[in-house]
């Protein structure tokens, strides 16, 4: 089969194929400068989120041809310390790798896979899903070009120290959402666009009608679609007056899954008019999104807490207009998003 970048899908590296993607390190990079598996290891168990592979299909599913991986820094540059420790809280994106396995490479596959990579980044960005505010990487001097393609900075020489060549480091700001262009001061509207404006304003919020109203429970908000069961309503935010869309009709899917710990005392106002969860362990049904944030059409994300029953490491989700919550829950690393079935609205 020819390889192109039309072949190439990418997705996160699962576990058990570490030892697989630590087989292309070996084959690329000098004794001195290949990380060890355990790094690898590290890395994957630490950062799973950032650990994306290049894959062809294949006859056992998938083979892995590339990657890259990064952890998370809490400085602007490149460090000894910052390339060997993962800053959970971190806000810099630190590259330790963009690897293509050698007999793919020449094929744009690099560059392809470079390009989702960030693109990933910048979508959870702007959705509120992650803080991280740039990516750093080193690279050798005849690699420079390849980054410089994409977006990446030149910064000049780095500190760092790996092997005998020289490394340079540069940069990559993740992009925000851009803001709304100005309007002029003075401005005279077109006849009848006052009159809109308020007949828009005047419009009725969305009634939140709240799962505990529906004589047939969940069987009356859902829907079978295919082999899935599905949101037959588009779900709102519960709290009366703020009609809310958090999420279209036909997205979420109808899933058990164990109950979560997910009210901290003060992370989001207005989890006390919520009802509460069963004791975690308990399994309940939940409205399941996936594969990232941007499924949602309104939706606030809480800063990594952890779990001490479990030591797993959740962002909260919430309203993002009136910040009531937490609605559900979303693990660090995945790419699902949970939303408590009786903590959201239904709209009919």
């Amino acid at each position: 089969m020819a390889i192109s970048t039309s072949n190439v899908f990418y997705d996160l590296v699962k576990a058990s194929e570490i030892p697989d993607a630590h087989r292309i390190e070996v084959a690329s990079f000098p004794p001195e400068e290949a990380g060890s598996l355990e790094k690898f290891q590290y890395r994957q168990q630490n950062a799973p989120d950032l650990f994306l592979g290049a894959y062809l299909p294949s006859s056992n599913g998938r083979d892995i041809i590339g990657y890259i991986c990064s952890t998370l820094a809490s400085s602007e540059n490149l460090t000894h310390d910052s390339m060997e420790e993962h800053i959970p809280s971190g806000t810099s994106v630190c590259i330790h790798a963009v690897v293509v396995s050698p007999e793919y490479r020449k094929k744009g596959i690099a560059l392809a896979l470079l390009k989702e990579y960030i693109t990933r980044l910048e979508k959870d960005h702007q959705a509120g899903a992650n803080t991280y505010n740039r990516i750093l990487l080193i690279c050798h001097e005849n690699l420079r070009g390849l980054y410089e393609k994409a977006g990446f900075e030149w910064l000049g020489k780095s500190d760092v120290v790996h092997g005998p060549e020289p490394w340079y480091e540069m940069r990559r700001a993740l992009s925000v959402a851009p803001a709304p262009p100005s309007q002029p001061q003075a401005q005279t509207l077109p006849p009848g666009i006052w009159e809109a404006l308020q007949r828009s304003s005047s419009r009725k919020v969305p009634v939140a009608r709240l799962l505990s109203v529906f004589s047939n429970g969940v069987d009356d908000v859902s829907q079978k679609e295919d082999s899935d069961v599905t949101n037959k309503h588009d779900l709102l935010c519960p709290r009366g007056g703020c009609g809310s869309i958090i999420l279209k009709n036909g997205i979420a899917s109808l899933t058990e899954h164990d109950s979560v710990q997910i009210d901290p005392t003060t992370v989001h106002s207005g989890s006390s008019v919520l009802p509460s969860l069963p004791s975690p362990g308990t399994a309940i049904k939940w409205w399941r999104i996936s594969p990232n944030a941007m499924q949602f059409e309104n939706i606030e994300v809480s800063r990594t807490i952890v779990l001490s029953e479990t030591s797993k490491r959740i962002k909260l989700l919430a309203c993002a207009e009136c910040e009531i919550g937490p609605l559900g829950w979303h693990e660090e690393g995945s790419t699902e998003f949970w939303l408590a079935i009786d903590r959201v609205g239904y709209r009919e």
